[in-house]
């Protein structure tokens, strides 16, 4: 059989069955058109080994002598005995190629498995791949888990992924690749704030624009693994998985499980160029949410700026005070007001209330509908927070369906069962059990059939860490239903977008991104912290669905007060919005907040449609990160157009007493571009506190001219920024 040779924006895919299995023999760098016979490269086979060159592949196996991590473990189930027939001789049936997609398909008749292994590399260069297993035999099929994998090339010797916790999501760490097994397992029941977004390979020392890098995303809101796994001969493979609890999932005869899909991407020009593969993908989808401006690329909804109401005023929900805040929030030029926690039955604080989805009475007498005219009017679409997948104990629907709460027991709570630990007051709501999830499903409906809703900010705010249905583990079924709760929602209500937000950054994940149009990267608003979540979030995750809002001078979570203009900058490289009792913003402070609304409005565009761009700086005193206009050869960049928008952000004190000449990347060589500062200039009232120096450098007052060639490998010399200050610049072509 012929192999197969999938290639796209310089990445070349080659798989090959000579083995009988279906083998990866090269992800990496485009090969061209014309292969070699791959004979050549026929590996020797070393003493004290299995007499036969084992194949890395797409299904690693321990029928084949595989030394790693099987790619399908389970087992079957008969007359109650599990262990029986736990190993596959999975060998290819089928396999074909049309255009930048396969299909292979793997069999064993003895076990009675069949795997179809679907792959479609997009025309960035994003490879997506997921797996079906199908069971053939007459007996039930316990699934342990069906991984999805692949090799890296030898010279990928470093890790880096992600961590994190709640309000300091997405941070890197970095490691040396040795034989053995890293695993980063995720067992919150969502994806979780410690969960890697990205998972990366790369040469020594890669970094945000040199090296080579191969990378991995699984895109799963539930339980998973992801890993390196490296056999003594010295390969390398890396994936990701579901983790499936104990009987799980059983395939009856003629019964399916698909994985996840699991994204990747190679560059060889860093990290940068992953984001790029990522970012082409999410914008090439028919139903994200493209900018409008004169980028030339199609029309579409621009992403609002947003007010959230819960920095303001918390649960204190009081008519007159929301109207001001609305009135204060249309003269800004906000366009989306979003109504946070605290609006329905009971809900005074966070211990009563959740799971009962009607407007309290008590507060709204005439229901919402006095709020949602008074945004409406003032010509601002209005947003509703909801957490539908959570229930109080104290709320009339548990009071009446106790049977309908997540536990672990397969005795119903109303007769007595056990109940899991609470946190932040709740429980969870069974969405595996159907009259839970139609409940909850006709109370949003209702809620966004009844008001004049264009958003819902969607939270779920608790880890399911003992989840069950039935006596049975149910993290998997839990989050299909979970999907199957957006999707359908999303069909009922089409011009209603949603945010994911789980405790912030707890479900960041392309599988929820798939049925929300934004995501809420951190219940933190503090600039400082924001800086490193916002940028590893970007990695993966385009600005435009990406929440990032200005907070209060004081954060409400670090208790860190900082300038205005750097808790603006840092909301700018996002969808940009506030969370802040904005009615008290007066004078010098309110004409630069609308100032800073004002910027995001006119670059959007270019914020939502561009190549984000990070310099490599030495140390991490420094950072200059940055969106230049993506501009297609055939409509190259008109004069006066701004081409880039770069932050320089300061994070600490250096050891040098200047930074030096930093070099701006990613513009074109040959153009010439203006630069300028933004914000701060001497004009504007937080300038003195932003710089330690006695003279700037000669081009921050006027500006200057270089071509992009000169701005990359010579750079200019950078003011002294004072620790937790940023500069934002532009850079117009001439």
């Amino acid at each position: 059989m012929d192999p197969l040779h999938l290639r796209s924006a310089g990445t070349s895919l080659v798989i090959s069955f000579d083995s009988g299995e279906a083998e990866v023999v090269h992800w990496g760098a485009d090969l061209g058109a014309d292969l070699p016979d791959l004979a050549i490269l026929t590996s020797p086979v070393p003493h004290s080994a299995i007499d036969a060159r084992v194949p890395a592949a797409l299904l690693p196996q321990a029928s084949s002598s595989w030394r790693g991590r099987a790619a399908l473990r389970g087992s079957r189930t008969a007359d109650g005995v599990s262990g029986l027939d736990f190993s596959a001789r999975l060998r290819v049936v089928t396999a074909g190629a049309d255009g930048g997609s396969a299909v292979i398909v793997q069999s064993d008749p003895d076990a009675g498995l069949t795997v179809e292994s679907t792959l479609t590399l997009h025309d960035a260069g994003l490879l997506e791949m997921r797996h079906t297993v199908t069971n053939d035999g007459t007996t039930p099929y316990q699934l342990d888990e069906l991984a999805t994998v692949l090799p890296v090339a030898p010279d990928a010797v470093e890790l880096l992924d992600l961590t994190g916790r709640w309000c300091r999501e997405r941070h890197p760490q970095r490691r040396a690749i040795q034989q053995g097994t890293w695993v980063r397992t995720g067992r919150h029941g969502r994806t979780g704030h410690d969960s890697s977004l990205l998972f990366a390979a790369g040469t020594t020392g890669f970094g945000n624009r040199h090296g080579k890098v191969w990378a991995t995303h699984l895109a799963w809101s539930g339980n998973h693994e992801q890993f390196a796994d490296t056999i003594g001969d010295g390969r390398t493979m890396i994936g990701g998985s579901e983790l499936l609890g104990p009987a799980e999932v059983i395939l009856e005869p003629a019964g399916s499980y698909t994985t996840p899909a699991l994204f990747a991407a190679y560059s060889d020009h860093g990290l940068d160029g992953i984001t790029e593969a990522f970012y082409s993908w999410f914008r090439s989808r028919p139903h994200h949410v493209l900018p409008a401006a004169s980028t030339g690329l199609p029309a579409g909804k621009p992403r609002p700026v947003v007010l959230n109401t819960w920095e303001a005023v918390y649960f204190d929900h009081n008519l007159d005070t929301l109207i001001e805040l609305a009135e204060s929030a249309a003269d800004l030029g906000v366009e989306r007001f979003v109504l946070d926690d605290g609006w329905f039955r009971g809900r005074r604080d966070d211990h009563a209330g959740l799971g009962d989805w009607y407007v309290d009475e008590t507060l709204w007498p005439k229901g919402l509908t006095p709020l949602i005219d008074a945004v409406t009017s003032r010509g601002m679409e209005f947003g509703l927070w909801v957490e539908p997948e959570m229930v109080n104990l104290d709320s009339d629907i548990a009071r009446a369906h106790p049977d309908w709460i997540v536990g672990p027991s397969a005795v119903q709570h109303k007769d007595g069962g056990r109940l899991p630990l609470e946190w932040r007051n709740q429980h969870i709501i069974d969405l595996v059990n159907p009259e839970a999830w139609q409940y909850i499903y006709s109370r949003i409906d209702a809620l966004l059939s009844e008001n004049n809703i264009s958003y819902l900010k969607w939270d779920q705010n608790r880890d399911l860490l003992e989840h069950g249905h039935a006596g049975r583990s149910s993290v998997h079924e839990q989050t299909l239903a979970a999907y199957r709760l957006f999707d359908a929602l999303r069909k009922a209500h089409p011009g209603v977008e949603i945010e994911s937000c789980s405790s912030g950054g707890a479900r960041v994940d392309l599988g929820i991104l798939e049925r929300t149009d934004r995501i809420w990267g951190s219940d933190c608003n503090d600039a400082l912290e924001r800086q490193t979540i916002q940028r590893w979030t970007g990695a993966v995750v385009p600005p435009e669905l990406v929440g990032s809002h200005i907070g209060p001078t004081t954060s409400h979570t670090t208790a860190r007060t900082h300038d205005l203009s750097f808790r603006a900058i840092t909301a700018l490289f996002g969808h940009f919005g506030m969370e802040w009792d904005i009615r008290g913003v007066q004078g010098k402070d309110r004409e630069e907040l609308k100032r800073f609304i004002s910027l995001f409005k006119e670059h959007r565009g270019l914020l939502h449609s561009g190549r984000r761009v990070h310099a490599d700086v030495p140390g991490d005193a420094l950072l200059l990160h940055g969106v230049v206009a993506d501009a297609p050869e055939s409509t190259p960049l008109a004069e006066g157009t701004t081409a880039g928008l770069f932050a320089l952000v300061s994070t600490r004190t250096s050891a040098a007493e200047e930074p030096g000449r930093i070099g701006i990347p990613g513009l074109e060589a040959g153009r010439t571009y203006r630069v300028e500062a933004v914000f701060p200039t001497p004009e504007d009232a937080d300038y003195g506190h932003t710089y330690t120096q006695v003279q700037p450098p000669a081009w921050l007052a006027d500006g200057a001219e270089a071509n992009g060639r000169f701005l990359a490998e010579v750079g200019l010399p950078m003011p002294n920024l004072n620790p937790e200050h940023a500069l934002l610049l532009k850079f117009t072509a001439l």
